[in-house]
Protein backbone atom coordinates (compact mmCIF):
# COMPACT_ATOMS: atom_id res chain seq x y z
CA UNK A 1 0.00 0.00 0.00
CA UNK A 2 1.23 3.34 -0.76
CA UNK A 3 0.79 6.63 1.20
CA UNK A 4 -0.53 9.64 0.08
CA UNK A 5 1.25 12.43 0.91
CA UNK A 6 0.61 16.53 0.91
CA UNK A 7 3.11 19.46 0.33
CA UNK A 8 6.28 18.90 0.01
CA UNK A 9 7.67 15.52 -0.13
CA UNK A 10 9.61 14.34 3.38
CA UNK A 11 7.45 16.77 5.33
CA UNK A 12 5.43 14.61 7.11
CA UNK A 13 5.81 11.23 8.38
CA UNK A 14 3.71 8.47 7.11
CA UNK A 15 0.67 7.80 9.95
CA UNK A 16 0.68 10.72 11.68
CA UNK A 17 0.05 14.02 10.18
CA UNK A 18 -3.68 12.98 9.32
CA UNK A 19 -4.60 11.78 13.09
CA UNK A 20 -3.41 14.85 14.82
CA UNK A 21 -5.52 17.05 12.70
CA UNK A 22 -8.51 15.28 13.24
CA UNK A 23 -7.92 15.30 17.18
CA UNK A 24 -7.79 19.44 16.97
CA UNK A 25 -11.35 19.31 15.04
CA UNK A 26 -12.82 17.11 17.88
CA UNK A 27 -11.46 19.26 20.21
CA UNK A 28 -12.64 22.31 18.93
CA UNK A 29 -16.23 20.77 18.56
CA UNK A 30 -16.19 19.60 22.16
CA UNK A 31 -15.24 22.70 23.28
CA UNK A 32 -18.41 24.22 21.11
CA UNK A 33 -20.79 21.39 22.53
CA UNK A 34 -19.76 22.34 26.31
CA UNK A 35 -20.17 26.08 25.61
CA UNK A 36 -23.88 25.84 24.15
CA UNK A 37 -24.41 22.84 27.33
CA UNK A 38 -23.20 25.94 29.70
CA UNK A 39 -24.82 28.18 28.70
CA UNK A 40 -28.31 26.20 28.39
CA UNK A 41 -27.40 25.21 31.73
CA UNK A 42 -26.74 29.22 32.86
CA UNK A 43 -30.40 30.37 31.04
CA UNK A 44 -32.21 27.70 32.56
CA UNK A 45 -31.36 28.62 35.69
CA UNK A 46 -32.04 32.22 35.79
CA UNK A 47 -35.36 31.42 33.85
CA UNK A 48 -36.09 29.03 36.70
CA UNK A 49 -34.89 31.57 39.29
CA UNK A 50 -37.22 33.82 37.68
CA UNK A 51 -39.89 31.51 37.42
CA UNK A 52 -39.54 30.97 41.23
CA UNK A 53 -40.41 34.67 42.52
CA UNK A 54 -44.00 35.29 42.84
CA UNK A 55 -46.33 38.11 43.07
CA UNK A 56 -49.30 37.41 45.86
CA UNK A 57 -51.27 39.76 48.22
CA UNK A 58 -51.32 39.38 51.61
CA UNK A 59 -53.70 40.49 54.04
CA UNK A 60 -53.17 40.73 57.48
CA UNK A 61 -55.92 42.10 59.90
CA UNK A 62 -57.46 43.92 57.44
CA UNK A 63 -54.58 45.52 55.86
CA UNK A 64 -53.43 44.44 52.50
CA UNK A 65 -50.21 44.32 50.85
CA UNK A 66 -48.57 43.19 47.80
CA UNK A 67 -45.67 40.59 48.27
CA UNK A 68 -42.98 39.64 45.85
CA UNK A 69 -41.36 36.26 47.36
CA UNK A 70 -39.54 33.24 46.40
CA UNK A 71 -41.11 30.90 49.47
CA UNK A 72 -42.64 27.98 48.61
CA UNK A 73 -45.87 27.64 50.88
CA UNK A 74 -48.23 30.06 53.33
CA UNK A 75 -46.37 28.66 56.02
CA UNK A 76 -43.16 29.74 54.64
CA UNK A 77 -44.61 33.30 53.48
CA UNK A 78 -45.67 33.93 57.01
CA UNK A 79 -42.37 33.06 58.45
CA UNK A 80 -40.43 35.13 55.93
CA UNK A 81 -42.62 38.31 56.36
CA UNK A 82 -42.35 37.92 60.53
CA UNK A 83 -45.54 37.10 60.85
CA UNK A 84 -46.60 35.09 63.89
CA UNK A 85 -49.90 33.16 64.29
CA UNK A 86 -51.60 31.27 66.63
CA UNK A 87 -54.13 27.79 66.49
CA UNK A 88 -56.94 30.64 67.15
CA UNK A 89 -55.85 32.50 64.58
CA UNK A 90 -57.93 31.97 61.16
CA UNK A 91 -55.51 31.47 57.73
CA UNK A 92 -56.92 30.97 54.57
CA UNK A 93 -55.78 29.70 52.60
CA UNK A 94 -53.80 26.73 54.93
CA UNK A 95 -50.37 26.89 55.87
CA UNK A 96 -49.36 23.86 53.64
CA UNK A 97 -50.80 25.18 50.46
CA UNK A 98 -48.24 25.92 48.00
CA UNK A 99 -48.08 29.54 46.57
CA UNK A 100 -48.65 30.34 43.46
CA UNK A 101 -48.73 33.88 41.29
CA UNK A 102 -51.50 35.95 42.40
CA UNK A 103 -52.63 33.65 45.59
CA UNK A 104 -54.49 35.88 48.18
CA UNK A 105 -53.26 34.92 51.96
CA UNK A 106 -55.65 36.33 54.53
CA UNK A 107 -54.85 35.89 57.99
CA UNK A 108 -56.93 37.41 61.16
CA UNK A 109 -55.46 37.44 64.66
CA UNK A 110 -57.72 36.45 67.11
CA UNK A 111 -58.49 38.92 69.52
CA UNK A 112 -60.30 38.56 73.21
CA UNK A 113 -63.90 40.44 73.59
CA UNK A 114 -65.89 40.07 76.47
CA UNK A 115 -69.65 38.92 75.59
CA UNK A 116 -72.88 39.41 78.15
CA UNK A 117 -76.25 37.57 76.81
CA UNK A 118 -78.87 35.82 78.65
CA UNK A 119 -77.59 36.84 82.04
CA UNK A 120 -73.50 35.49 81.13
CA UNK A 121 -70.71 37.31 80.34
CA UNK A 122 -67.70 35.60 79.51
CA UNK A 123 -64.45 36.21 77.73
CA UNK A 124 -63.47 34.93 74.11
CA UNK A 125 -61.26 35.05 71.55
CA UNK A 126 -62.42 35.18 68.50
CA UNK A 127 -60.78 36.26 65.00
CA UNK A 128 -64.48 37.12 63.26
CA UNK A 129 -64.52 40.71 61.44
CA UNK A 130 -68.00 42.16 63.15
CA UNK A 131 -69.66 41.82 65.73
CA UNK A 132 -72.53 39.41 63.98
CA UNK A 133 -69.93 36.95 62.99
CA UNK A 134 -69.12 36.93 66.76
CA UNK A 135 -72.30 35.94 67.69
CA UNK A 136 -72.87 33.58 65.07
CA UNK A 137 -69.87 32.14 65.98
CA UNK A 138 -70.26 31.41 69.61
CA UNK A 139 -73.95 30.51 68.50
CA UNK A 140 -75.92 33.43 70.55
CA UNK A 141 -78.71 33.88 68.28
CA UNK A 142 -80.33 37.62 67.68
CA UNK A 143 -84.21 37.78 67.49
CA UNK A 144 -85.94 40.33 65.61
CA UNK A 145 -86.04 43.22 68.46
CA UNK A 146 -83.18 42.35 70.17
CA UNK A 147 -80.51 45.01 71.32
CA UNK A 148 -76.84 44.24 69.92
CA UNK A 149 -74.62 46.89 71.44
CA UNK A 150 -72.09 47.92 69.30
CA UNK A 151 -74.13 47.27 66.06
CA UNK A 152 -73.74 43.86 64.49
CA UNK A 153 -72.18 45.85 61.40
CA UNK A 154 -69.35 47.09 63.56
CA UNK A 155 -65.93 46.04 63.46
CA UNK A 156 -64.23 43.75 66.65
CA UNK A 157 -61.54 45.26 68.07
CA UNK A 158 -59.57 43.74 71.08
CA UNK A 159 -61.06 44.65 74.75
CA UNK A 160 -64.43 45.21 73.11
CA UNK A 161 -67.28 44.71 75.03
CA UNK A 162 -70.28 43.42 73.28
CA UNK A 163 -73.80 43.01 75.12
CA UNK A 164 -77.17 41.29 73.82
CA UNK A 165 -80.45 42.59 75.23
CA UNK A 166 -83.25 40.16 74.88
CA UNK A 167 -86.45 42.60 73.93
CA UNK A 168 -89.81 41.58 75.19
CA UNK A 169 -92.81 43.00 74.75
CA UNK A 170 -96.22 42.11 76.13
CA UNK A 171 -99.77 43.49 76.70
CA UNK A 172 -102.09 44.55 79.81
CA UNK A 173 -105.84 45.13 79.95
CA UNK A 174 -106.62 47.00 82.99
CA UNK A 175 -109.56 48.99 84.38
CA UNK A 176 -108.98 52.53 86.10
CA UNK A 177 -111.38 54.85 87.76
CA UNK A 178 -111.70 58.23 85.76
CA UNK A 179 -112.52 60.85 88.14
CA UNK A 180 -115.38 62.61 87.64
CA UNK A 181 -115.35 66.39 86.86
CA UNK A 182 -116.17 68.72 89.58
CA UNK A 183 -118.61 71.84 89.42
CA UNK A 184 -118.60 74.70 91.50
CA UNK A 185 -121.50 77.08 92.10
CA UNK A 186 -120.99 80.85 93.98
CA UNK A 187 -123.80 80.58 97.29
CA UNK A 188 -124.77 84.33 98.42
CA UNK A 189 -126.26 83.08 101.19
CA UNK A 190 -123.62 80.69 102.56
CA UNK A 191 -120.36 82.56 104.49
CA UNK A 192 -117.43 83.00 102.60
CA UNK A 193 -114.86 79.97 103.93
CA UNK A 194 -117.62 77.36 103.46
CA UNK A 195 -118.64 74.90 100.58
CA UNK A 196 -121.54 72.49 100.72
CA UNK A 197 -121.72 69.48 97.91
CA UNK A 198 -125.11 69.08 96.86
CA UNK A 199 -124.57 66.35 94.34
CA UNK A 200 -121.90 63.98 95.27
CA UNK A 201 -120.91 62.58 91.59
CA UNK A 202 -119.35 59.33 91.08
CA UNK A 203 -115.92 58.64 89.34
CA UNK A 204 -116.42 56.61 85.92
CA UNK A 205 -114.39 53.45 84.47
CA UNK A 206 -112.30 52.97 81.63
CA UNK A 207 -110.53 50.00 80.68
CA UNK A 208 -107.10 50.54 79.21
CA UNK A 209 -104.54 48.25 77.15
CA UNK A 210 -101.50 49.23 77.86
CA UNK A 211 -98.38 47.60 75.44
CA UNK A 212 -95.09 46.66 78.03
CA UNK A 213 -91.45 46.42 76.92
CA UNK A 214 -89.09 44.54 79.00
CA UNK A 215 -85.25 44.24 78.91
CA UNK A 216 -83.63 40.94 80.03
CA UNK A 217 -86.76 40.77 81.82
CA UNK A 218 -87.01 44.11 83.26
CA UNK A 219 -89.51 46.51 82.85
CA UNK A 220 -88.16 49.65 80.72
CA UNK A 221 -91.16 51.23 78.83
CA UNK A 222 -95.30 50.89 79.25
CA UNK A 223 -97.01 53.00 76.94
CA UNK A 224 -101.36 52.96 76.50
CA UNK A 225 -101.99 51.80 73.28
CA UNK A 226 -105.91 52.27 73.26
CA UNK A 227 -109.03 52.66 75.99
CA UNK A 228 -112.83 51.86 75.92
CA UNK A 229 -114.92 54.07 78.25
CA UNK A 230 -117.05 51.78 80.05
CA UNK A 231 -118.72 53.97 82.45
CA UNK A 232 -119.24 57.37 82.34
CA UNK A 233 -118.23 59.82 85.34
CA UNK A 234 -121.33 61.70 87.39
CA UNK A 235 -120.38 65.62 87.90
CA UNK A 236 -119.76 66.48 91.41
CA UNK A 237 -121.71 69.83 92.11
CA UNK A 238 -120.47 71.64 94.95
CA UNK A 239 -121.59 75.27 96.35
CA UNK A 240 -119.43 77.84 97.73
CA UNK A 241 -119.66 80.53 99.93
CA UNK A 242 -119.87 84.17 98.84
CA UNK A 243 -121.51 85.69 102.07
CA UNK A 244 -119.00 88.11 103.90
CA UNK A 245 -121.04 89.91 105.96
CA UNK A 246 -123.70 89.12 108.65
CA UNK A 247 -125.81 90.83 111.58
CA UNK A 248 -125.10 89.60 115.29
CA UNK A 249 -126.67 91.62 118.23
CA UNK A 250 -128.07 94.14 115.63
CA UNK A 251 -124.50 94.63 114.35
CA UNK A 252 -123.35 94.01 111.48
CA UNK A 253 -119.89 92.22 111.24
CA UNK A 254 -117.93 92.12 107.91
CA UNK A 255 -115.66 89.32 107.22
CA UNK A 256 -112.67 87.76 104.83
CA UNK A 257 -113.91 84.10 105.70
CA UNK A 258 -115.36 81.91 108.44
CA UNK A 259 -114.61 78.83 110.00
CA UNK A 260 -116.37 76.45 112.52
CA UNK A 261 -114.06 75.42 115.50
CA UNK A 262 -113.92 73.75 118.74
CA UNK A 263 -113.71 76.10 121.11
CA UNK A 264 -112.36 75.08 124.52
CA UNK A 265 -112.20 77.35 127.86
CA UNK A 266 -109.01 78.09 130.06
CA UNK A 267 -108.22 80.70 132.51
CA UNK A 268 -104.83 82.27 134.11
CA UNK A 269 -101.81 79.68 134.00
CA UNK A 270 -99.27 82.36 135.34
CA UNK A 271 -97.96 82.78 131.98
CA UNK A 272 -98.43 85.40 129.36
CA UNK A 273 -99.48 84.97 125.71
CA UNK A 274 -97.94 84.31 122.72
CA UNK A 275 -97.61 87.68 122.15
CA UNK A 276 -96.32 88.69 125.00
CA UNK A 277 -99.14 90.51 126.27
CA UNK A 278 -101.44 89.23 129.71
CA UNK A 279 -104.11 86.87 128.95
CA UNK A 280 -107.40 88.88 129.59
CA UNK A 281 -111.20 88.52 128.11
CA UNK A 282 -111.04 88.56 124.54
CA UNK A 283 -107.70 86.57 123.94
CA UNK A 284 -108.11 83.36 121.85
CA UNK A 285 -105.25 80.93 121.58
CA UNK A 286 -105.35 79.42 117.60
CA UNK A 287 -103.09 77.29 115.28
CA UNK A 288 -101.56 79.97 113.35
CA UNK A 289 -101.41 77.79 110.35
CA UNK A 290 -105.25 77.80 109.77
CA UNK A 291 -105.48 81.33 111.87
CA UNK A 292 -102.59 83.99 111.97
CA UNK A 293 -101.56 85.43 114.86
CA UNK A 294 -103.10 88.97 115.79
CA UNK A 295 -105.90 88.26 113.51
CA UNK A 296 -109.48 90.56 115.26
CA UNK A 297 -111.93 87.59 115.28
CA UNK A 298 -115.69 87.38 116.19
CA UNK A 299 -116.71 83.80 117.96
CA UNK A 300 -120.45 83.09 118.30
CA UNK A 301 -121.10 82.69 122.08
CA UNK A 302 -118.34 84.76 123.21
CA UNK A 303 -117.89 88.01 121.22
CA UNK A 304 -114.76 89.93 119.63
CA UNK A 305 -111.62 88.71 120.05
CA UNK A 306 -108.04 88.51 118.86
CA UNK A 307 -105.73 86.00 118.35
CA UNK A 308 -102.78 86.70 120.61
CA UNK A 309 -101.41 83.02 121.75
CA UNK A 310 -100.57 79.46 121.03
CA UNK A 311 -100.84 75.50 122.55
CA UNK A 312 -99.23 72.79 122.29
CA UNK A 313 -102.54 70.98 122.20
CA UNK A 314 -104.35 73.36 119.30
CA UNK A 315 -103.96 71.80 116.36
CA UNK A 316 -105.76 72.77 112.77
CA UNK A 317 -109.68 74.04 113.23
CA UNK A 318 -109.26 74.66 117.36
CA UNK A 319 -109.05 77.21 119.46
CA UNK A 320 -108.93 78.12 123.20
CA UNK A 321 -111.18 81.28 124.86
CA UNK A 322 -109.82 83.07 128.05
CA UNK A 323 -112.14 84.23 130.50
CA UNK A 324 -111.52 85.68 133.74
CA UNK A 325 -112.29 82.96 136.17
CA UNK A 326 -112.94 79.24 136.87
CA UNK A 327 -116.47 79.17 137.14
CA UNK A 328 -116.76 80.79 133.77
CA UNK A 329 -114.19 78.63 131.78
CA UNK A 330 -116.37 75.48 133.89
CA UNK A 331 -119.97 76.60 132.30
CA UNK A 332 -118.14 77.39 129.02
CA UNK A 333 -116.38 74.15 128.62
CA UNK A 334 -116.09 72.34 125.05
CA UNK A 335 -118.39 73.32 122.85
CA UNK A 336 -118.08 73.64 118.60
CA UNK A 337 -118.63 77.47 117.36
CA UNK A 338 -118.56 79.41 114.25
CA UNK A 339 -115.51 81.82 113.67
CA UNK A 340 -114.97 84.75 111.33
CA UNK A 341 -112.00 85.92 110.90
CA UNK A 342 -112.57 89.99 110.45
CA UNK A 343 -111.29 91.56 107.82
Amino acid sequence: MEWCTLGRPGSQKPGKGPGRLQQSLWRARFFRICLAAGIIIIVLSLLGYAWAKKKVTLVVDGREMQVRTYSRTVADLLKSQGITFSSSDQIDPSLDTSLKENLRVVINHAVRVTLTADGQTKEVLTCRNTVGDVLQEQGIPVKPGDLVEPAPDSSVAGGMEIKVVRVHTEEEVKEVPVACPTRREIDPDLAKGFSRVVQAGKDGLEKQRWQIVYHDGREVERRLIGSTLVREPVERVIRVGALQQVSRGGQDIRFSRALDVIATAYTYTGRNTASGTPPHFGAVAVDPRVIPLGSRLYVEGYGFARALDTGGAIKGNRIDVFFETKEQTRRWGIRRVRVYILE
